[in-house]
């Protein structure tokens, strides 16, 4: 009889996505005349309660309470100035967090107050309110120092758009939906002043100057600075802009900027910056397409397009469970993911995983609490209230979440597996200029039973260098501490020309594999001709087994292959390194130990840079183990087999 193999899947793919699409799907299917024809008038717009009576017909007590309790403790918050010298810091020492504590303080206080007023209605919060509106129209930027890095300061009269601008536009369009009545009895300068800052400094530079900006690129891939911002400019516009014509033509340049980040997508809608990146890219696109088909009485809808429905199923196609995802690039590795977003989402595109994985985050985060607690970096200002509406939408919580076993993302080139006894595996492949790159390409993660076991470390806390002509003197962005081979002592380098080769992607009833040419990511002075690397979960021995294939120009050649790890470990037994997570799952990592050396160090975690690893993997600190073979001649192979005991 002979044996059947099923080939359930096979994929063959020569360059990882970095071009773009030419799709334009919101501006070849709505014209300019048809979104003012169908776009509600400001007048009529009322996309929030705004009243107390209307606020509980649509939220719980409980929340409202919580929402009133956590504004009130804030009551004798102060508004403080930001002076020359905090928005110098930047470009003075490279930190940003002196600067940030301030600013985003202040915009989620005022935002606390704000929705505190609309449900309570007792007054009390209005002079808080005035006092955070009037200290922001006075900041000379609505944005960030990093976000300006050659001046440090602001020119006032070239007013610049980025993120935290945009996200301040937001603000202040809701400050005006919920309590501009009440800033009216106090003083009709304030409404006043509230337009004419979000004219100058976002509504004007977005209409005559935004083709100066990188992130609205139309012939350059984009990132998620794209949706990002258009979702703020979009939820300002709606709330803030009266003109007719003004208002039609800002939304629909508007859906212009956001064809330009959907065709930067691959066709598999995958997200080159990591999950933790998709809900500032992804998710708020579909902010923007929520808030687009509310305002024109639903012309706006593309959820049927297959690329959103893939882009929305990125975020659990990368899941591996708990708070942990998939962390390749500058991607975090825990996320509490926002469960009330996604929910939404999975049923704007009818994706039953993607409304179930929104339940279950939901409910396991607590997120009635979570969401709405008194924290310094409240962003996604569209989103925000939004959530708070869609509590009691949630259906009865079944705890049925069911995460996909097999992934391969093919834009991206990720690969994900999981085993029946609990291992998870996640590889790809890729170039080095993707978003937030690191010199990745070929790193790979394990799992076991959703707890870190070999890891991607991460990003440390963003400064000046991060995104400098020094970004790769940090070492979580080197090739040298990933899960890959440093060959003569050299790893690999920045460019788009660093990537995968001959990359298959295979799944069937024994095994999901990714395989790759990765010597093109390398130094050339690595002298490697080619190095074949294979990353396989084995469903039939429940392992995992990674296997290199390399030849070289020279016959004498030093090659380490480093393992990144949180994990206790034991290397006691010869060929074996033993690690064990926290809670208690016990890894085997085997290997030929013949004349190969095993050493162990430790990463720095001390300064502003590396000080976010100490509680980004729970206080466990970062090892990096290096197998080394010296005298290595013009041919190797090396095969890693990870078993979990």
């Amino acid at each position: 009889m002979h044996k059947i193999f099923i080939l359930l899947f096979t994929c063959t793919v020569l360059h990882a996505n970095s071009q773009v699409t030419l799709r334009n799907i919101l501006q070849n299917k709505y014209t300019p005349l048809a979104i003012e024809k169908n776009l509600v008038a400001h007048k009529d717009y009322h996309p929030y309660p705004s009243t107390p009576n209307a606020w509980k017909e649509q939220v719980s007590d409980t929340v409202i309470n919580h929402i009133i309790k956590a504004a009130a403790a804030e009551l004798n918050f102060k508004f403080e100035p930001i002076s020359a010298a905090v928005a110098l810091t930047y470009v003075r020492t490279g930190d940003r967090s002196e600067h940030a504590a301030i600013s985003f303080a202040k915009r989620a206080v005022l935002l606390q107050f704000i929705l505190a007023e609309s449900m309570e209605n007792k007054g009390r919060f209005m002079e808080p309110i005035l006092n955070g509106l009037w200290s922001i129209c006075e900041e000379s930027f609505w944005g960030v120092p990093a976000h300006i890095p050659s001046t440090g300061l602001p020119d006032v009269d070239h007013p610049v758009v980025e993120l935290f601008s945009a996200e301040t536009a937001a603000l202040m369009g809701l400050a005006d939906y919920f309590v501009g009545d009440k800033l009216d009895k106090i003083n009709p300068l304030l409404r006043k002043r509230i337009y004419s800052e979000t004219n100058r400094r976002v509504f004007e530079p977005m209409l005559h100057s935004s083709a100066g900006y990188g992130w609205m690129s139309k012939t350059k891939p984009v990132n998620n600075w794209n949706p990002w911002i258009m979702s703020n400019w979009i939820m300002s516009t709606l709330l803030l802009e009266k003109e007719p014509s003004k208002r039609a033509l800002m939304i629909h340049q508007s859906m212009i900027g956001l064809d330009s980040y959907i065709n930067s997508l691959g066709d598999e809608g995958g997200c080159d910056e990591g999950p933790s990146y998709w809900f500032a890219a992804g998710a708020s696109t579909y902010d923007c397409l929520e808030m687009l088909g509310g305002a024109t009485k639903g012309l706006v809808n593309i959820y049927e397009e297959p690329l959103i429905k893939k882009m929305g199923a990125y975020i659990y196609k990368t899941h591996i469970g708990g708070k942990y995802f998939v962390d390749f690039s500058d991607a975090d590795p825990q996320v509490v993911a926002d469960g009330l977003l996604i929910y939404r989402f999975g049923k704007a595109i009818q994706d039953t995983n993607m409304i179930q994985m929104g339940n279950w985050a939901y409910h396991t985060y607590n997120y009635e609490h979570y969401t709405f607690k008194a924290n310094r970096e409240n962003f996604y200002k569209p989103r925000f209230v939004q959530n708070l509406l869609t509590i009691k939408e949630l259906p009865v919580y079944n705890n049925i979440y069911i995460q996909p076993k097999d992934i391969w993302v093919s834009d991206v080139q990720v690969m994900t597996a999981r085993s029946s006894n609990g291992l998870y595996l996640a590889t790809h492949a890729g170039h080095n200029a993707e978003s937030h790159n690191h010199n990745d390409v070929g790193d790979f993660i394990v799992y076991a039973n959703n707890e870190p076991v070999i890891i991607d470390a991460g990003r440390g806390n963003y400064t000046a260098r991060t995104f400098s002509s020094h970004r790769y003197e940090l070492w979580f962005t080197q090739s040298e501490h990933h899960n890959l081979p440093m060959v003569n002592g050299k790893g690999q380098l920045a460019g788009r020309n660093y990537e995968a080769h001959e990359v298959n992607y295979t799944t069937n009833e024994n095994e999901s594999s990714l395989s790759m040419n990765i010597a093109n990511a390398y130094d050339t002075l690595a002298g490697i001709k080619s190095w074949n690397r294979k990353v396989t979960m084995n469903k039939q021995k429940n392992q995992i087994v990674i296997s290199d294939l390399a030849a070289f120009e020279n016959k004498n050649n030093l090659v380490e292959q480093v393992f990144m790890t949180i994990c206790k470990i034991d290397t006691t037994q010869k060929g074996l390194i033993v690690l064990s997570t926290p809670g208690k799952q016990v890894l085997q990592l085997q290997y030929n130990p013949k004349n190969t050396q095993l050493s162990i160090s430790n990463p720095s975690t001390e300064g502003v840079e590396y000080s976010s690893f100490k509680t980004k993997w729970n206080n466990q600190p970062i090892s990096r183990i290096v197998l080394t073979q010296q005298k290595v001649g013009q041919k190797g192979n090396w095969q890693y087999i990870i078993n979990k005991k």
